[in-house]
């Protein structure tokens, strides 16, 4: 019986998570008793709750404006929280009208100088209320709580700073005024968050992209700026080549699906940035090239560096109202800092994703030793750690969770040894277990797989990340050193 569930759902449930986009052939449908397809790309491709793939009628693309890729209507029937939850199904709000201040690719170099955040900068009365006019015209979203303070609940309009988070943002500034800073200090503060006001910079020293010593940072940053636009004006027009035509379509058509519920990812101008910064990391990394996923990589970043010039919440700040210099320089660091965390990952984006493929592997032992009811209640309604796993590894668990605890998941990513690659796996172990109630109250595949896919974590926060990290930390300690323990 539970084969013939399993069949059912695959076959023909368009509002589950593993819906197929468009209908196709029967001659394509996923052979549910060959159970390990003969490649990984066949399984992607019968898959696309992982993928998100939508085979879409792109003729005319290259020549097409930004606006004129609106998303698809949604094909799921899911109510707003989940949808919020697992933007894998969920409708994209109209597009804005095109900001007129465009950064332009062949614009010249950035000078490298740190832009103040507005609130050092002192913006005048009339830029404030221009800026607030502007943001009216964006499409608003649902208001949900904690949603909101997507980048931190520490946000502007929080409660005031307690004396300990007083105590710890002292302590980062003054190991960040140092001469030179002492990054194993800064990581062992920084695991359990990162206060906001002093995130960017902390996330800049974690991730290697500045040095150490304080004298050298803004020289390092005028060059790096400086470099990534070089790669703007050197490769950025090949995108119509056809040696790279399909590589931008593809990144082309992803980026309007990336967070589409949240209107500062919907503006052109934005989306403009990440095709820049996703075309170019793709073309420099031939070996991977651009896999979908790597878009939603971009965001951390993106609204970290965003959040040193506004004070508001930025999930509704039009990019247009920041000077053209701040501009370029959260582009350029969103790029370099996103390479730096895929040079440590980049077997999860190389032909057939082999590192993916083992951490999947390794998850499925994980699990069998830490939790044996939820590895035989997998066995037993054929469940297979591939068919939700993959996605956790291939997107660093973003679609599981709101984009605030993303960045408070990796304020300790960056601070752990081998944060991204290795701790991420005690990280899913420890996720899985967080829901081993819900997962032992199904009995059936399509149940399990639909609750896999859309974890109801629409209300999380620092509090409830920091005890999966917490947890995740605890297996790591235990089966880290000791392979043998997960090993049957």
């Amino acid at each position: 019986m539970a084969t013939d569930n399993r069949i059912h759902f695959w076959k023909r449930n368009p509002k589950g998570p593993g819906r197929f986009l468009k209908d196709t052939p029967k001659t394509n449908s996923l052979n549910v008793k060959s159970k390990k397809a003969s490649s990984f790309h066949e399984f992607a491709r019968s898959t696309n709750d992982a993928w998100d793939i939508e085979d879409e009628d792109d003729e005319g693309l290259l020549g097409a404006t930004h606006t004129s890729a609106a998303p698809r209507p949604p094909l799921s029937t899911l109510s707003e929280c989940e949808a919020d939850a697992h933007p894998a199904g969920r409708q994209s709000p109209p597009r804005p009208e095109p900001c007129r201040d465009r950064l332009q690719p062949d614009g010249g170099p950035a000078n490298g100088r740190v832009v103040k955040s507005s609130s050092e900068a002192q913006l005048n009365t009339t830029a404030v209320r221009s800026t607030l006019q502007k943001q009216q015209s964006l499409p608003m979203r649902p208001i949900i709580p904690l949603v909101a303070r997507m980048s931190d609940q520490n946000a502007s309009g929080a409660p005031p700073m307690t004396i300990r988070e007083k105590s710890r943002l002292d302590k980062f500034r003054q190991l960040l005024a140092a001469p030179n800073t002492d990054l194993e200090e800064l990581r062992k503060h920084s695991w359990s968050g990162i206060p906001r006001e002093v995130r960017p910079i902390t996330w800049r020293l974690l991730s290697g992209y500045l040095p150490a010593n304080m004298e050298r940072r803004e020289l390092v940053l005028r060059r790096k700026r400086e470099e990534y636009f070089g790669f703007i004006e050197q490769y950025y027009d090949s995108r119509t080549d056809e040696h790279h035509r399909d590589t931008y379509r593809q990144i082309h058509t992803d980026i309007p699906r990336t967070n589409p519920l949240i209107p500062l990812f919907q503006q052109p101008l934005v989306q403009e940035v990440f095709e820049r910064i996703l075309f170019i990391w793709a073309i420099r990394h031939p070996a991977s090239g651009y896999v979908q996923g790597i878009n939603d990589l971009v965001t951390p970043f993106f609204v970290v560096f965003l959040s040193e010039f506004v004070e508001e919440d930025v999930e509704n700040f039009e990019m247009s109202a920041l000077p053209l210099e701040t501009q370029r320089n959260i582009e350029a660091d969103s790029f370099w800092c996103m390479s730096k965390l895929l040079d440590g990952i980049q077997d999860n984006y190389t032909f057939a994703q082999p590192g993916i493929q083992i951490k999947v592997k390794a998850l499925e032992e994980l699990v069998s030793r830490i939790d044996e009811d939820i590895h035989s209640h997998f066995q037993k309604y054929e469940v297979e750690y591939l068919q939700f796993a993959f996605r956790w590894m291939n997107n660093l668990l973003m679609r599981e969770l709101p984009l605030r605890c993303t960045i408070r998941l990796w304020d300790t990513y960056q601070a752990e040894s081998e944060g991204f690659s290795h701790f991420h796996l005690y990280v899913c172990a420890a996720f899985l277990i967080e829901w081993r109630k819900e997962i032992l109250s199904m009995s059936d595949f399509q149940n399990l797989l639909m609750l896999l896919q859309n974890l109801p974590t629409i209300h999380w926060g620092n509090e409830e990340v920091g005890l999966l990290l917490a947890e995740a930390y605890r297996l790591k300690y235990m089966f880290a050193d000791a392979p043998n323990h997960y090993r049957r």
